[in-house]
């Protein structure tokens, strides 16, 4: 991983738009500092798109997409994007799969989850599973303290026996029926609301992440950031971001935007 500084500034000076995970990457210990959201509102305000791609619940993401400077939020690791009209006073919501598939889904999590805490000491389903449409989350470090390694390996295979795809974030277990992700998620997103086809375009954008769930990210964009606590996650990412920021979370993510920033403005 590289500083920032490697970046070359003719590249930067293509950058459209900046996709980015937001726990422990826009925000800092579990807090959105004024720093990181003037840092969204400065790169809107050069016309760059600016779109949270996040673990988080449905019920947060409306209020992402309807409350923050931003373009619009794609939800649950990849279940969903929304997208709010500010001029028409309208939400747009897509998701990858119909509300019975959903529903249906969210009794075998449920279960799923009940299951884990039952036999994984100090496991707790996350405080925002009440808001969740698609996923189940397991806290392993959010409102709990800190599970060994071991136990969130243990879930981890848990969950895979139960043939859900598993990824794990800075501070919980995410797990789903589907073979859906933040990538496939964020090309759908770019087609129908930025009119950008990312295959062909990735390179005019870039995306900034902290953990091992932010990994296809990492490995799609040439231009991917990592805030400088991903090297946290350095024996457990299996593609590292291509530059790495000297400041952590929220701190690192306005970092980011204050380079692209000062490059842009001299364009």
């Amino acid at each position: 991983m590289k500083p920032l500084s490697f970046f070359p500034q003719a590249e930067v000076r293509a950058i459209r738009g900046v996709f980015a995970d937001i726990d422990d990457t826009i925000t800092t210990e579990g807090q959105l500092t004024a720093e990181a959201y003037t840092a969204m509102e400065r790169l809107r305000s050069l016309g760059l798109a600016v779109v949270p791609v996040t673990g988080r619940p449905a019920g947060w993401c409306d209020h992402i997409a309807r409350m923050w400077p931003v373009d619009g939020v794609v939800g649950e690791n990849g279940a969903f994007y929304f997208r709010y009209d500010r001029e028409k006073r309208r939400m747009s919501r897509y998701y990858i799969d119909g509300e019975e598939k959903r529903t249906a889904n969210r009794k075998r999590l449920a279960a799923l989850g009940q299951q884990i805490v039952e036999q994984v000491p100090g496991a707790a389903i996350s405080s925002d599973q009440l808001y969740r449409e698609t996923d189940l989350a397991i806290d392993h470090c959010e409102d709990v303290a800190p599970l060994p390694i071991s136990s969130v390996d243990h879930i981890v295979t848990l969950l895979d026996d139960a043939g859900a795809t598993v990824k794990v974030a800075s501070i919980h277990i995410n797990a789903w029926f589907g073979s859906y992700d933040k990538l496939s998620m964020t090309k759908k997103f770019a087609a129908d609301c930025l009119d950008v086809n990312l295959d062909d375009a990735e390179g005019y954008f870039s995306f900034i992440g902290d953990s091992p769930n932010d990994a296809e990210m990492f490995a799609f964009f040439s231009h991917a950031v990592g805030v400088a606590n991903v090297r946290d996650f350095e024996d457990r990412l299996k593609i590292a971001p291509t530059y790495v920021t000297k400041n952590k979370s929220g701190a690192g993510f306005a970092e980011l935007a204050t380079f692209l920033i000062n490059v842009l403005e001299r364009r």
